[in-house]
């Protein structure tokens, strides 16, 4: 990275605060700094709100930092701070070198991002899958999606009609989502930061969004999430989180082979339909419940066209049975995927 940055969008200025003590924030070369004197670097017009004194769930924060003062080995692609394994982030640079249609990042990411049922497309996609998001209309309002690695939520969004802006800790994600939403023309910004020291004023979003992120961090911790959630939506904002559930069908065969133990690191954590209300209305407001899926957490009605026909097939019987569960509302309990959706009650602190 040099020591000098292109003038940064002034949209960040207007809304992003330092994640320590939340004060306004000027640019100072390829710095951003708040008055109270902490300093955060900027790669590629991408801030990096991260802080080194947090504990890692999943251990790339660090990665992320280190690579935004020293560089990231291979050209723009950071894939020291991908969650991927060392013959991945080889691949990654091989298919670089191939000049593939597809971002090499994404075309690796694919599986970790969307479900383990998508490993088939790991290194082979051919289209990127932008999920339909399950909101209504954007019409120009403030989204913020949460984890959002490589983008899809956040070009979903944009496709939506939001002003969409991810977050992840991930340095080299966040670049690909960068990239891809170039390439594909599409408007959105993108910041490197943690879910539980978001770096936005109070009540800067009308709406959050997250997707098979917050299961992977520790209970109380998720706690600190969700509320961070609810500082940075304003009055009447909405926030919609995707979570698996205790006793979802597939979600008790996982546990099952892990015997019921507690997890740890970035094992998925379970949660109970009460435990997820409790949360959300203290640190939100009002809080209602939409099934996502069964038989898993990830596949996406949009993506039929790249699944084997076994997953198809799944898919199907997902959205089969997610319909019946409208009309008998005791199945919903055996749903593996919910949607947690919340609206902002009261002044943002």
């Amino acid at each position: 990275m040099s020591s000098v940055e292109r003038p940064l969008d002034p949209w960040y200025f207007a809304h992003l605060v330092c994640p320590r003590d939340r004060r306004r924030l000027i640019q100072d070369g390829a710095h951003l700094v708040c008055d109270g004197g902490h300093r955060y670097p900027v790669v590629d017009g991408v801030p990096v709100m991260l802080l080194a004194e947090n504990s890692e769930t999943i251990g790339i924060a660090a990665d992320s930092l280190a690579a935004a003062s020293t560089g990231g080995g291979a050209p723009g692609l950071y894939v020291n701070t991908l969650s991927l394994s060392d013959d991945e982030r080889q691949g990654i640079v091989a298919l670089q070198r191939s000049g593939s249609a597809i971002d090499p990042v994404v075309a690796y990411l694919v599986a970790a991002t969307n479900g383990l049922m998508y490993r088939h497309l790991v290194g082979a996609l051919d289209r990127y899958p932008i999920p339909n998001l399950s909101m209504p209309p954007g019409r120009g309002r403030r989204l913020l999606d949460v984890g959002c690695s490589w983008g899809r939520w956040t070009l979903a969004a944009s496709q939506a009609g939001y002003d969409a802006v991810g977050i992840d800790p991930s340095l080299g994600a966040v670049l690909a989502a960068k990239r891809v939403a170039a390439s594909l023309g599409w408007p959105a910004r993108f910041v490197v930061g943690d879910a539980r020291a978001l770096p936005f004023a109070d009540g800067t979003f009308d709406a959050v969004y997250s997707y098979s992120v917050i299961q992977h961090l520790s209970y109380a911790d998720a706690e600190t999430a969700i509320d961070e959630m609810g500082r940075i939506l304003h009055t009447g904002g909405v926030a919609r989180v995707q979570m698996p559930t205790r006793y979802g069908i597939r979600c008790l065969y996982h546990q099952a082979r892990r015997r019921f133990r507690a997890a740890t690191g970035f094992e998925v954590r379970y949660w109970t339909w009460p435990q997820l209300r409790r949360v959300f209305v203290k640190a939100i407001g009002p809080t209602r419940f939409d099934v996502d899926g069964f038989f898993g957490i990830g596949l996406q009605g949009s993506d039929a066209a790249l699944m084997t026909p076994a997953l198809a097939g799944v898919l199907r019987a997902s959205q089969f049975v997610t319909a019946i569960s409208q009309v008998v509302p005791p199945l919903k309990g055996a749903a593996d995927s919910v949607f947690v959706e919340a609206i902002r009650s009261g002044d943002p602190r």
